[in-house]
Parts: structure tokens; C-alpha cells; sequence
């Protein structure tokens, strides 16, 4: 029997593949991003690429912290990781049918058979019957099912680790936006206490001035209606404050309740500094476009397999072991073999087989045009982020220099109202737009740390390392 199995290696060497082999199809491609300005090369899908801790160049050892955490405790990842370790189980199950599996089995029967004598029947004597062997049978891959089916599983195998690098960088991108959004409410915070602060002496400034007879008492009731407002605005920050400090949590694997993050009034946010005419080929990290091109790969294997069942189906069966009565099941009169193919084909099945290969062949179709939107996503990403960046840059020069002009307007007015030159209304009223063009800066500076996530998240995942950062106002 070995030397059978022996000579059907050359056959099964020379087994050919049917069905279409894979191809990568053409995907959408920028030969120039509008808001990069320069030339991008052509990318291909390369999530294998070390994407580095891109984290790090925002120079924040809390946000560090917290981002490594997720590797270790966020559940959602946890998750993904059990479906790659799935994928690949799924890989070695479709290897498995390369080799023949062996069966052993063992069995004793008891039983009397009557036995005929002239004049009657009389019963016959008691016989026990042994048997014990190994068994086999083996479907040998002449038209590459068995081949197609494992290639499709490795193909699976590679999309789910592109889904968990996805998650990863996702959650990631999710994080840091989160707690760049915490930190700019505690800048926001700050803003909003020494406003009260400076409404407390204004104040404290107009009943001074009504005691003396110089000052309505709609003056105090202006000025201790701003107050209280902007108490209101500085006391509602919590909550949002509170809802982003329980999602980091969780996205780190805790409890809300067992994290704190202290505030940071005064945090110096870093902004990176993109470099110019970032290189397409970045985007060859992104694992959802690797996930999706993997995909078609799988998807294209299964059709091979589909268009297989045309074919017929060629087993080898082999059985071996001792097979005997009493005593002598295990002597050698008792030892018996079998090995034999057995050839099958479908005749007729009501367009089976053809319904079967014209679902592979549409599921394939599906999974190219999958790709080509995930590829056009990842361009549009890319894009989406280069251009808030740049004109949320334009947007934080203009803003500085308003609120520059709202502080002189707010210190011009304060001291005409001191010379009883202009009513209170004057003074809230550009008060109110001091505070209005503050707030707004902070909300840029929120935008743009958004924007720099974003992008970082568009082309899988940082850039060159090393860059530049720069403190913004």
C-alpha cells in the first residue's frame, strides 16, 4: 500500500488548477492630490509595513499611555484577534485535506446462527469475532479543489489580520481624538474661569460705581446676568468632560470609574507638521484597502473550487487489520488489506453546479468593486484631511489676529465706560464677543488636532519618523 501512495505523488504533482488564477484588478489611482500639490506615486496594497507608534509625534506621555492600552485591554480588539486566530485556524483546516487522515477502529460482535440437521434445527454454537485496523480514504486534488479552497482560506486569513489592524488604528484614532477633545475642554475650562474671574471684577467695578451714584442699577443687573452666564457655560463643560474621560476608559479596557484624568488648564498642544507632497505609497499601509484586495484574492480561489465540481472526484480508500474468531484474530490468517479508487461524477443536479459557479463568479465581482470603494475612500480621506488642514491654518492666523482686536476693543470700551462715556451695554456686548472669538480659537485648535488624527488614520498610520512639531497658539 505504500508503495501505491509512493506513485501517486507524481500524479498529484501534475494535477492541474482549475478556475481562473488571481490577478490583481486596477483601482482607482490619484496620479496628483489636489491638496498635497505635488506628484504622488501609484500605491499597492503593503499593510505589512511597520506603521511605528505614530502617537508619539504629538509628544503627550498621557496620551502614550493611554494608546498602548488598548493593545492590552480593549475588548473590541480582543475581538477582532479571536477572528484572526479563527481565519487562521480555518487555514489549517483547509491544509489538513492534503494528506489522508487515518481511522483506527475496533469492534467485537457475539452471535449464534442455528445450524440445519436431518430431522431439525438445533442451535449452533456461540462465536465472537475481533477485528481491529486502520481505515482511510483520501480525496486526491486532481483539479485543485482541495488547493483553490486552502488558498481562499490563506486569502481569508490576510483580510481578517488586515480587519484587526483596521480595528487597531481605528480605535487608536478614536482615542487620541477623544482626549484631544478632553484637553481642549480644559483649556476651554480655564478660558471660561478667568472670565467669570474678570466679570466678578467688572462687577464689582459697576456697583461701586452705582454706590457713588454714577451707575445705573441696570448697569449691576447687566453685569450680574453676564456673570451668572458664563457660570453656566463653565459649570457645562463637565458634563461633556465627563462623557469623553468614561470613553477613554472604556476604550482602554477599564471601568469609567477608575479612571481619572486631572485637568490640564494649561496644555500645549503639539501639531505635528505634515510634510509636503506626502508619498502615496503611505497609503499602501492602510489595512482596509489590503483587507479588500485580499478579499478578491479568496474570492477569486472559490470560484476555481466551485468550477471543480464539474469534474470528477477521484478516492482513494485503503483499509488494513486483523479480522478473526476467538483466539485467532491477531495470527496471520486473520490479517486483511483492501485498497481501491473510486471514481465519482455528477450526471445530473438541475444546474447545481452552474448556480453554484455564477454565485462565486458575482461574490468575486462584489468583493472588485468593494475594493475599488474602499481604494476611492482612502483617497478621499487622504484629501478630506490635507484640505482642513490647510485651510483650518488660514482659518487659526485670521482667528488669532480677532481676538487680538477683541481684547483691545474690550480694554477701549472698559475705559470709556469708566469715563461715563458710553452705557454698560457697550462693555457686555464686547465682552460677549471677546469671550465668543476665545472660544472659537480653542475650537480650532480642536479641529485641527482632529484633522491631523484624521489624516494619520487616511494613510494607515503616521508618517516619516521623526518629523517636525510645532507648538501652536
Amino acid at each position: 500500500m505504500k508503495k501505491t501512495l509512493l506513485a501517486l505523488v507524481p500524479l498529484l504533482a501534475a494535477a492541474c488548477m482549475v478556475g481562473p488564477d488571481y490577478k490583481r484588478p486596477d483601482a482607482p489611482a490619484s496620479d496628483a492630490f489636489r491638496e498635497a500639490g505635488e506628484q504622488w506615486q501609484v500605491a499597492q496594497p503593503n499593510d505589512a509595513v511597520d506603521r511605528g507608534k505614530w502617537w508619539e509625534i504629538f509628544n503627550d506621555p498621557q496620551l502614550s499611555a493611554l494608546i498602548e492600552r488598548i493593545d492590552v485591554s480593549n475588548q473590541t480588539l480582543a475581538a477582532s484577534a479571536a477572528q484572526f486566530r479563527q481565519a487562521e485556524a480555518a487555514v489549517s483546516l483547509a491544509r489538513s485535506a492534503y494528506l489522508p487522515p487515518v481511522d483506527a477502529n475496533a469492534g467485537v460482535t457475539r452471535s449464534r446462527s442455528p445450524v440445519n440437521v436431518t430431522g431439525g434445527t438445533t442451535a449452533g454454537r456461540i462465536v465472537n469475532q475481533r477485528t481491529v485496523g486502520l481505515s482511510t480514504s483520501w480525496e486526491i486534488d486532481l483539479w485543485g479543489r482541495l488547493r483553490r479552497l486552502a488558498e481562499s482560506a490563506e486569502a481569508s486569513a490576510e483580510a481578517s489580520a488586515g480587519d484587526l489592524a483596521s480595528a487597531r488604528l481605528s480605535l487608536q484614532s478614536q482615542l487620541a481624538t477623544s482626549y484631544f477633545q478632553l484637553r481642549v475642554l480644559d483649556v476651554q475650562k480655564r478660558l471660561l474661569d478667568d472670565t467669570v474671574e474678570a466679570y466678578r471684577k467688572n462687577l464689582e467695578l459697576t456697583n461701586n460705581r452705582y454706590q457713588v451714584g454714577v451707575a445705573a442699577k441696570s448697569d449691576i443687573v447687566q453685569a450680574d446676568a453676564q456673570l451668572k452666564s458664563t457660570i453656566v457655560q463653565a459649570v457645562d463643560i463637565g458634563v461633556q468632560r465627563a462623557q469623553l474621560e468614561h470613553a477613554i476608559a472604556v476604550l482602554t479596557g477599564a471601568a469609567p470609574a477608575s479612571l481619572v484624568l486631572a485637568r490640564q488648564p494649561a496644555y500645549d498642544a503639539l501639531l505635528p507638521v505634515v510634510p509636503p507632497g506626502l508619498p502615496s505609497t503611505l497609503l499602501e499601509r492602510r489595512p482596509d484597502v489590503a483587507a479588500a484586495e485580499r478579499r478578491m484574492a479568496a474570492a477569486n480561489a472559490q470560484i476555481g473550487a466551485a468550477k471543480a465540481a464539474y469534474f470528477p472526484t477521484l478516492t482513494l480508500g485503503a483499509s488494513a487489520g486483523f479480522r478473526g474468531i476467538d483466539s485467532t484474530w491477531l495470527t496471520a490468517p486473520a490479517h486483511f488489506w483492501t485498497l481501491g479508487p473510486a471514481i465519482a461524477m455528477n450526471i445530473f443536479d438541475a444546474g447545481l453546479r452552474r448556480a453554484q459557479t455564477e454565485q462565486a463568479i458575482a461574490a468575486y465581482d462584489g468583493t472588485v468593486a468593494n475594493y475599488r470603494a474602499t481604494a476611492l475612500q482612502a483617497l478621499q480621506d487622504v484629501e478630506d484631511n490635507l484640505a482642513a488642514l490647510r485651510i483650518l491654518e488660514e482659518e487659526a492666523k485670521v482667528e488669532a489676529e480677532a481676538v487680538e482686536a477683541a481684547r483691545q476693543s474690550v480694554q477701549l470700551t472698559l475705559n470709556q465706560y469708566k469715563a461715563g462715556t458710553v452705557s454698560y451695554l457697550n462693555v457686555v456686548t464686547v465682552q460677549a464677543a471677546l469671550l465668543a472669538e476665545e472660544r472659537n480659537a480653542v475650537n480650532l485648535l480642536n479641529r485641527r488636532l482632529a484633522a491631523t488624527v484624521g489624516l494619520i488614520k487616511a494613510i494607515g498610520g503616521g508618517w516619516q519618523p521623526g518629523v517636525e512639531t510645532a507648538k501652536q497658539p
